[in-house]
Protein backbone atom coordinates (compact mmCIF):
# COMPACT_ATOMS: atom_id res chain seq x y z
CA UNK A 1 0.00 0.00 0.00
CA UNK A 2 2.34 2.77 -1.63
CA UNK A 3 0.84 4.55 0.91
CA UNK A 4 1.37 6.21 1.30
CA UNK A 5 2.55 10.33 0.89
CA UNK A 6 3.69 14.09 1.56
CA UNK A 7 1.92 16.80 2.95
CA UNK A 8 4.01 19.35 2.03
CA UNK A 9 5.73 20.61 -1.18
CA UNK A 10 7.22 17.38 -2.45
CA UNK A 11 9.91 17.84 -5.43
CA UNK A 12 10.04 13.90 -6.78
CA UNK A 13 12.67 14.53 -8.72
CA UNK A 14 15.85 15.90 -7.75
CA UNK A 15 16.36 19.54 -8.00
CA UNK A 16 19.80 21.38 -8.32
CA UNK A 17 21.38 21.76 -4.85
CA UNK A 18 21.42 24.84 -3.52
CA UNK A 19 25.14 27.19 -3.21
CA UNK A 20 26.49 28.04 -0.20
CA UNK A 21 24.89 31.03 -0.43
CA UNK A 22 21.44 29.33 -0.57
CA UNK A 23 21.73 27.75 2.52
CA UNK A 24 21.29 30.05 4.83
CA UNK A 25 21.01 28.73 8.43
CA UNK A 26 18.09 28.36 10.99
CA UNK A 27 15.19 28.43 7.75
CA UNK A 28 12.26 25.69 6.88
CA UNK A 29 13.45 24.79 3.72
CA UNK A 30 17.68 25.07 3.89
CA UNK A 31 18.92 23.64 7.18
CA UNK A 32 22.55 24.36 7.75
CA UNK A 33 23.17 20.98 6.95
CA UNK A 34 21.52 17.79 5.45
CA UNK A 35 20.98 14.94 7.86
CA UNK A 36 22.65 11.85 6.69
CA UNK A 37 20.19 9.89 4.05
CA UNK A 38 20.78 6.30 5.24
CA UNK A 39 20.15 5.88 8.76
CA UNK A 40 16.96 8.50 7.99
CA UNK A 41 15.69 6.47 4.72
CA UNK A 42 16.13 3.17 7.01
CA UNK A 43 14.36 4.80 10.16
CA UNK A 44 11.16 5.81 8.11
CA UNK A 45 10.66 2.83 6.07
CA UNK A 46 10.66 1.08 8.99
CA UNK A 47 8.73 2.79 10.63
CA UNK A 48 6.51 3.12 7.70
CA UNK A 49 5.91 -0.59 7.41
CA UNK A 50 5.04 -0.43 10.99
CA UNK A 51 2.04 2.50 11.00
CA UNK A 52 0.86 2.22 7.80
CA UNK A 53 0.54 -1.36 8.14
CA UNK A 54 -1.83 -1.29 11.17
CA UNK A 55 -4.67 -0.79 8.74
CA UNK A 56 -3.99 -4.09 7.24
CA UNK A 57 -3.25 -6.26 10.11
CA UNK A 58 -7.16 -7.51 10.82
CA UNK A 59 -7.28 -8.52 7.51
CA UNK A 60 -5.07 -11.59 8.80
CA UNK A 61 -7.25 -11.98 11.65
CA UNK A 62 -10.56 -11.77 10.34
CA UNK A 63 -11.68 -15.30 11.39
CA UNK A 64 -10.15 -15.29 14.86
CA UNK A 65 -11.28 -11.79 15.71
CA UNK A 66 -14.95 -12.82 14.49
CA UNK A 67 -14.69 -16.22 16.79
CA UNK A 68 -13.18 -13.94 19.87
CA UNK A 69 -15.77 -10.85 19.17
CA UNK A 70 -19.03 -13.20 18.15
CA UNK A 71 -19.52 -12.15 15.06
CA UNK A 72 -18.91 -12.99 11.48
CA UNK A 73 -15.77 -12.16 9.60
CA UNK A 74 -17.61 -9.94 6.94
CA UNK A 75 -18.86 -8.08 9.87
CA UNK A 76 -15.00 -7.52 11.08
CA UNK A 77 -14.10 -5.83 8.15
CA UNK A 78 -15.65 -2.70 9.95
CA UNK A 79 -12.45 -2.82 12.18
CA UNK A 80 -10.41 -1.86 8.75
CA UNK A 81 -12.99 0.79 7.35
CA UNK A 82 -12.83 2.36 10.33
CA UNK A 83 -9.62 2.65 10.88
CA UNK A 84 -9.18 3.83 7.20
CA UNK A 85 -11.80 6.44 7.95
CA UNK A 86 -10.03 8.02 10.86
CA UNK A 87 -6.66 7.42 9.01
CA UNK A 88 -7.42 9.68 5.89
CA UNK A 89 -8.93 12.43 8.46
CA UNK A 90 -5.75 12.28 10.62
CA UNK A 91 -4.11 12.93 7.14
CA UNK A 92 -5.71 16.30 6.74
CA UNK A 93 -4.73 17.01 10.13
CA UNK A 94 -1.33 15.99 10.68
CA UNK A 95 0.11 17.41 7.48
CA UNK A 96 -0.42 21.56 8.47
CA UNK A 97 1.02 20.55 11.77
CA UNK A 98 3.86 19.15 10.62
CA UNK A 99 4.30 22.59 8.82
CA UNK A 100 3.52 24.06 11.91
CA UNK A 101 5.19 22.24 14.67
CA UNK A 102 7.92 20.35 13.23
CA UNK A 103 8.12 16.88 11.64
CA UNK A 104 9.82 15.43 14.43
CA UNK A 105 7.78 16.42 17.09
CA UNK A 106 4.77 15.14 15.32
CA UNK A 107 6.39 12.28 14.32
CA UNK A 108 7.21 11.68 18.44
CA UNK A 109 3.77 12.95 19.84
CA UNK A 110 2.17 10.31 17.12
CA UNK A 111 4.00 7.39 18.51
CA UNK A 112 3.21 7.98 21.96
CA UNK A 113 -0.63 8.57 21.25
CA UNK A 114 -0.79 5.81 18.93
CA UNK A 115 1.20 3.22 21.31
CA UNK A 116 -1.30 3.70 23.63
CA UNK A 117 -4.43 3.20 21.37
CA UNK A 118 -3.29 -0.09 19.91
CA UNK A 119 -2.67 -1.39 23.30
CA UNK A 120 -6.28 -0.30 24.01
CA UNK A 121 -7.64 -2.17 20.36
CA UNK A 122 -5.54 -5.59 21.95
CA UNK A 123 -8.67 -5.32 25.15
CA UNK A 124 -11.49 -4.77 22.48
CA UNK A 125 -14.67 -6.91 24.46
CA UNK A 126 -17.02 -6.78 21.34
CA UNK A 127 -17.36 -5.38 17.88
CA UNK A 128 -18.36 -2.12 18.60
CA UNK A 129 -15.51 -1.18 20.74
CA UNK A 130 -13.01 -2.64 18.57
CA UNK A 131 -14.60 -0.43 15.44
CA UNK A 132 -14.60 2.77 18.03
CA UNK A 133 -11.14 1.79 19.09
CA UNK A 134 -9.35 1.21 15.72
CA UNK A 135 -10.87 4.26 14.52
CA UNK A 136 -8.82 6.20 17.28
CA UNK A 137 -5.72 4.26 16.23
CA UNK A 138 -6.10 5.23 12.64
CA UNK A 139 -6.22 9.00 13.86
CA UNK A 140 -3.31 8.68 15.84
CA UNK A 141 -0.81 6.37 13.29
CA UNK A 142 -1.61 9.26 10.40
CA UNK A 143 0.53 11.51 12.23
CA UNK A 144 3.45 9.54 11.01
CA UNK A 145 3.15 9.31 7.01
CA UNK A 146 2.90 13.30 6.45
CA UNK A 147 5.90 14.43 9.18
CA UNK A 148 8.15 11.69 8.06
CA UNK A 149 7.63 12.64 4.17
CA UNK A 150 7.52 16.22 5.31
CA UNK A 151 10.95 15.34 7.23
CA UNK A 152 12.70 14.11 3.69
CA UNK A 153 11.55 16.85 1.72
CA UNK A 154 13.13 19.23 4.89
CA UNK A 155 16.21 17.47 6.16
CA UNK A 156 17.54 15.32 2.95
CA UNK A 157 19.74 16.84 0.47
CA UNK A 158 18.19 17.19 -2.71
CA UNK A 159 19.65 14.86 -4.88
CA UNK A 160 18.36 11.68 -2.06
CA UNK A 161 15.07 12.91 -1.96
CA UNK A 162 13.31 11.09 -4.96
CA UNK A 163 15.04 7.71 -3.39
CA UNK A 164 14.39 8.27 0.23
CA UNK A 165 10.45 9.11 -1.00
CA UNK A 166 10.22 6.29 -3.08
CA UNK A 167 12.00 3.40 -0.65
CA UNK A 168 9.54 4.99 2.14
CA UNK A 169 6.33 5.10 -0.07
CA UNK A 170 7.29 1.41 -1.23
CA UNK A 171 7.83 0.45 2.65
CA UNK A 172 4.52 1.75 3.31
CA UNK A 173 2.99 -0.54 0.53
CA UNK A 174 5.30 -3.45 1.43
CA UNK A 175 3.38 -2.83 4.88
CA UNK A 176 0.31 -4.25 3.09
CA UNK A 177 1.88 -7.65 2.53
CA UNK A 178 4.27 -7.77 5.59
CA UNK A 179 2.06 -6.91 7.94
CA UNK A 180 -0.16 -9.59 7.31
CA UNK A 181 1.69 -12.21 7.39
CA UNK A 182 3.63 -11.08 10.00
CA UNK A 183 -0.25 -10.60 11.91
CA UNK A 184 -1.00 -13.98 10.65
CA UNK A 185 2.35 -15.71 12.34
CA UNK A 186 1.86 -14.19 15.42
CA UNK A 187 -2.05 -15.06 15.90
CA UNK A 188 -1.18 -18.60 15.06
CA UNK A 189 0.91 -18.68 18.16
CA UNK A 190 -0.13 -16.06 20.30
CA UNK A 191 -3.69 -15.07 19.65
CA UNK A 192 -4.81 -12.15 17.76
CA UNK A 193 -4.72 -9.71 20.79
CA UNK A 194 -0.79 -10.19 20.49
CA UNK A 195 -0.49 -8.96 17.08
CA UNK A 196 -1.57 -5.18 19.29
CA UNK A 197 0.68 -6.40 21.87
CA UNK A 198 3.52 -6.48 19.77
CA UNK A 199 2.82 -3.68 17.46
CA UNK A 200 2.08 -1.34 20.32
CA UNK A 201 5.82 -2.32 22.30
CA UNK A 202 7.56 -1.61 18.90
CA UNK A 203 6.22 2.11 18.78
CA UNK A 204 7.11 2.49 21.74
CA UNK A 205 10.83 0.81 21.35
CA UNK A 206 10.51 3.16 17.89
CA UNK A 207 11.07 6.72 20.24
CA UNK A 208 14.72 6.30 20.75
CA UNK A 209 15.29 6.15 17.08
CA UNK A 210 13.55 8.76 16.05
CA UNK A 211 14.60 11.47 19.14
CA UNK A 212 18.46 9.76 18.02
CA UNK A 213 18.52 9.95 14.17
CA UNK A 214 15.41 12.52 13.67
CA UNK A 215 16.71 16.57 13.77
CA UNK A 216 14.37 18.94 14.70
CA UNK A 217 12.63 21.11 12.53
CA UNK A 218 13.88 24.90 12.90
CA UNK A 219 11.43 27.44 12.58
CA UNK A 220 10.66 31.43 13.60
CA UNK A 221 7.82 33.19 13.75
CA UNK A 222 4.18 31.64 13.44
CA UNK A 223 4.10 31.01 9.58
CA UNK A 224 0.42 30.44 9.35
CA UNK A 225 1.06 26.82 8.35
CA UNK A 226 -2.61 25.28 9.56
CA UNK A 227 -4.57 28.39 8.00
CA UNK A 228 -2.64 28.37 4.24
CA UNK A 229 -2.93 24.70 3.95
CA UNK A 230 -6.76 24.47 5.41
CA UNK A 231 -7.34 27.72 3.04
CA UNK A 232 -5.93 26.45 -0.21
CA UNK A 233 -8.17 22.55 0.36
CA UNK A 234 -11.11 23.78 -0.88
CA UNK A 235 -9.91 25.75 -4.21
CA UNK A 236 -8.12 22.38 -5.03
CA UNK A 237 -11.86 20.93 -4.66
CA UNK A 238 -13.09 22.95 -6.98
CA UNK A 239 -10.96 22.23 -10.38
CA UNK A 240 -12.18 18.98 -12.14
CA UNK A 241 -8.58 17.71 -13.28
CA UNK A 242 -7.38 17.93 -9.98
CA UNK A 243 -10.94 15.70 -8.43
CA UNK A 244 -10.25 13.21 -11.35
CA UNK A 245 -7.03 12.54 -9.61
CA UNK A 246 -8.04 12.17 -6.30
CA UNK A 247 -10.74 9.79 -7.55
CA UNK A 248 -8.53 7.98 -9.19
CA UNK A 249 -6.47 7.56 -6.18
CA UNK A 250 -9.60 6.05 -4.63
CA UNK A 251 -10.42 3.41 -7.36
CA UNK A 252 -6.72 2.69 -7.27
CA UNK A 253 -6.69 2.01 -3.34
CA UNK A 254 -10.16 0.32 -3.19
CA UNK A 255 -8.90 -2.20 -5.65
CA UNK A 256 -5.37 -2.80 -3.49
CA UNK A 257 -7.30 -4.07 0.07
CA UNK A 258 -10.06 -5.29 -1.99
CA UNK A 259 -7.86 -7.79 -3.45
CA UNK A 260 -6.34 -8.83 -0.40
CA UNK A 261 -9.85 -8.97 1.62
CA UNK A 262 -10.85 -11.48 -1.06
CA UNK A 263 -8.25 -13.76 -0.39
CA UNK A 264 -8.69 -13.55 3.14
CA UNK A 265 -12.61 -13.88 3.21
CA UNK A 266 -13.52 -15.16 -0.13
CA UNK A 267 -10.93 -17.80 -0.44
CA UNK A 268 -10.42 -18.62 -3.78
CA UNK A 269 -11.86 -22.38 -4.74
CA UNK A 270 -8.86 -24.38 -3.87
CA UNK A 271 -7.41 -22.07 -1.45
CA UNK A 272 -9.70 -21.33 1.06
CA UNK A 273 -9.12 -22.67 4.20
CA UNK A 274 -5.29 -23.48 3.50
CA UNK A 275 -3.68 -21.29 5.69
CA UNK A 276 -0.19 -21.72 4.03
CA UNK A 277 -1.58 -21.86 0.46
CA UNK A 278 -3.12 -17.64 1.56
CA UNK A 279 0.21 -17.10 2.88
CA UNK A 280 2.15 -17.75 0.00
CA UNK A 281 -0.43 -15.16 -2.24
CA UNK A 282 0.54 -12.83 0.51
CA UNK A 283 4.27 -12.91 0.24
CA UNK A 284 3.75 -13.37 -3.52
CA UNK A 285 3.93 -9.70 -4.33
CA UNK A 286 7.26 -8.77 -1.80
CA UNK A 287 9.82 -9.11 -4.87
CA UNK A 288 7.35 -6.30 -6.53
CA UNK A 289 7.44 -4.01 -3.95
CA UNK A 290 11.67 -4.61 -3.85
CA UNK A 291 11.88 -3.98 -7.85
CA UNK A 292 9.73 -0.39 -8.06
CA UNK A 293 11.96 1.59 -5.78
CA UNK A 294 15.22 -0.03 -8.25
CA UNK A 295 13.72 0.53 -10.70
CA UNK A 296 12.43 3.93 -9.91
CA UNK A 297 15.10 5.48 -12.59
CA UNK A 298 14.29 3.43 -15.07
CA UNK A 299 10.31 4.58 -14.99
CA UNK A 300 10.73 8.00 -14.29
CA UNK A 301 12.11 8.97 -17.61
CA UNK A 302 8.28 8.64 -18.40
CA UNK A 303 6.13 11.62 -18.06
CA UNK A 304 4.14 11.26 -14.44
CA UNK A 305 0.79 11.05 -15.91
CA UNK A 306 1.78 8.12 -18.74
CA UNK A 307 3.31 6.26 -15.81
CA UNK A 308 0.02 6.80 -13.74
CA UNK A 309 -2.36 5.65 -16.89
CA UNK A 310 0.11 2.51 -17.76
CA UNK A 311 0.57 1.46 -14.40
CA UNK A 312 -3.55 1.72 -13.98
CA UNK A 313 -3.51 -0.57 -17.22
CA UNK A 314 -1.58 -3.27 -16.11
CA UNK A 315 -3.18 -3.39 -12.85
CA UNK A 316 -6.29 -3.74 -14.61
CA UNK A 317 -5.42 -6.62 -16.93
CA UNK A 318 -3.55 -8.34 -14.54
CA UNK A 319 -6.55 -8.56 -11.70
CA UNK A 320 -8.92 -9.36 -15.26
CA UNK A 321 -6.41 -12.09 -15.68
CA UNK A 322 -6.28 -13.28 -12.61
CA UNK A 323 -9.86 -13.68 -12.36
CA UNK A 324 -10.13 -16.62 -14.71
CA UNK A 325 -7.01 -18.52 -12.56
CA UNK A 326 -9.42 -20.09 -10.24
CA UNK A 327 -7.74 -21.99 -7.45
CA UNK A 328 -4.29 -22.38 -9.42
CA UNK A 329 -1.73 -20.71 -6.80
CA UNK A 330 1.75 -20.29 -8.22
CA UNK A 331 -0.49 -18.48 -11.60
CA UNK A 332 -2.67 -16.40 -9.00
CA UNK A 333 0.56 -15.71 -7.54
CA UNK A 334 2.14 -14.08 -10.32
CA UNK A 335 -0.90 -12.34 -11.53
CA UNK A 336 -1.06 -10.41 -7.65
CA UNK A 337 2.88 -10.26 -8.44
CA UNK A 338 2.38 -8.15 -11.19
CA UNK A 339 -0.71 -6.15 -9.97
CA UNK A 340 1.09 -4.92 -6.97
CA UNK A 341 3.85 -4.06 -8.82
CA UNK A 342 1.98 -1.84 -10.80
CA UNK A 343 -0.17 -0.35 -7.66
CA UNK A 344 3.40 0.69 -6.18
CA UNK A 345 4.53 1.99 -9.61
CA UNK A 346 0.80 3.69 -10.08
CA UNK A 347 1.01 5.65 -6.46
CA UNK A 348 4.15 7.95 -6.96
CA UNK A 349 2.90 8.66 -10.33
CA UNK A 350 -0.02 10.40 -9.07
CA UNK A 351 1.51 11.93 -6.57
CA UNK A 352 4.41 13.63 -8.88
CA UNK A 353 1.24 14.79 -11.35
CA UNK A 354 -0.75 16.15 -8.27
CA UNK A 355 2.50 18.17 -7.64
CA UNK A 356 3.16 19.80 -11.05
CA UNK A 357 -0.65 20.40 -10.96
CA UNK A 358 -1.15 22.42 -7.87
CA UNK A 359 2.39 23.81 -7.47
CA UNK A 360 1.24 26.93 -5.29
CA UNK A 361 -0.77 24.43 -3.16
CA UNK A 362 0.96 21.34 -2.99
CA UNK A 363 0.95 21.04 0.93
CA UNK A 364 -3.05 20.89 0.83
CA UNK A 365 -2.83 19.08 -2.79
CA UNK A 366 -0.85 16.28 -0.95
CA UNK A 367 -2.75 15.93 2.08
CA UNK A 368 -6.27 15.71 0.08
CA UNK A 369 -4.35 12.99 -2.04
CA UNK A 370 -3.12 11.11 1.31
CA UNK A 371 -7.04 11.32 2.33
CA UNK A 372 -7.95 9.82 -0.72
CA UNK A 373 -5.80 7.28 -0.47
CA UNK A 374 -7.48 5.96 2.75
CA UNK A 375 -10.93 6.75 1.80
CA UNK A 376 -9.93 4.01 -0.84
CA UNK A 377 -8.39 1.73 1.23
CA UNK A 378 -11.18 1.91 3.86
CA UNK A 379 -13.84 1.18 1.08
CA UNK A 380 -12.06 -1.60 0.15
CA UNK A 381 -12.86 -4.01 2.67
CA UNK A 382 -16.96 -3.37 2.47
CA UNK A 383 -16.37 -3.93 -1.89
CA UNK A 384 -15.29 -7.47 -0.88
CA UNK A 385 -17.80 -7.54 1.73
CA UNK A 386 -20.61 -6.43 -0.77
CA UNK A 387 -19.57 -8.94 -3.33
CA UNK A 388 -18.59 -12.18 -1.84
CA UNK A 389 -21.95 -13.80 -3.64
CA UNK A 390 -19.95 -13.03 -6.43
CA UNK A 391 -17.15 -15.49 -5.68
CA UNK A 392 -13.70 -14.90 -5.80
CA UNK A 393 -13.58 -14.50 -9.43
CA UNK A 394 -16.53 -12.37 -9.30
CA UNK A 395 -14.89 -10.03 -6.99
CA UNK A 396 -11.71 -9.62 -9.53
CA UNK A 397 -13.64 -8.38 -12.10
CA UNK A 398 -15.35 -6.16 -10.31
CA UNK A 399 -12.15 -4.92 -9.07
CA UNK A 400 -10.82 -4.92 -12.64
CA UNK A 401 -13.63 -2.40 -13.56
CA UNK A 402 -12.65 0.11 -10.91
CA UNK A 403 -9.35 -0.04 -11.95
CA UNK A 404 -10.74 0.89 -15.65
CA UNK A 405 -12.52 3.55 -14.33
CA UNK A 406 -8.88 4.54 -12.22
CA UNK A 407 -7.96 4.85 -16.22
CA UNK A 408 -10.75 7.07 -17.21
CA UNK A 409 -9.84 9.20 -13.86
CA UNK A 410 -6.24 10.11 -14.88
CA UNK A 411 -6.58 10.78 -18.68
CA UNK A 412 -7.27 14.60 -18.09
CA UNK A 413 -4.10 15.09 -16.69
CA UNK A 414 -2.29 13.16 -19.29
CA UNK A 415 -3.97 14.81 -22.07
CA UNK A 416 -3.55 18.60 -20.23
CA UNK A 417 0.15 17.50 -19.83
CA UNK A 418 0.52 16.67 -23.72
CA UNK A 419 -1.01 19.79 -24.39
CA UNK A 420 1.09 21.36 -22.21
Amino acid sequence: MSHPTPTTSLPLTPTKSPGPAAIAPNTLDQPPSWAPAAPTIALLTALGVLMVGQMYTVLALLHPMATALGTAPEQVTWTATAFGFAYAAGFLLAGPLSDRYGSRAVITTGLVAATAATLAVSAAPDLPTAIALRSLQGLTTATFAPAALSYVVHHIAPQRRGTALTCITSGMFAAAVLLQIGAQAVAAGLGWRAVFWLSAALMALSLIPVRRVLRPTLRHGTGGGLSQAFAAMPRLLGRPRMVALYLSTVALMSSFVAIYTAVAIAGPSGIAGNSSAILALRASALPALVAIPVLARLLQRLAAPLRAVLAFALAALTVAAGSFLGGHTVPLALALLLFVAAVAAAAPAVVETINATAPHARGAAVALYGCSMFIGASLGPQLTGALTGLGFGGILRVVAATLVLGILLALPALRHHRAR
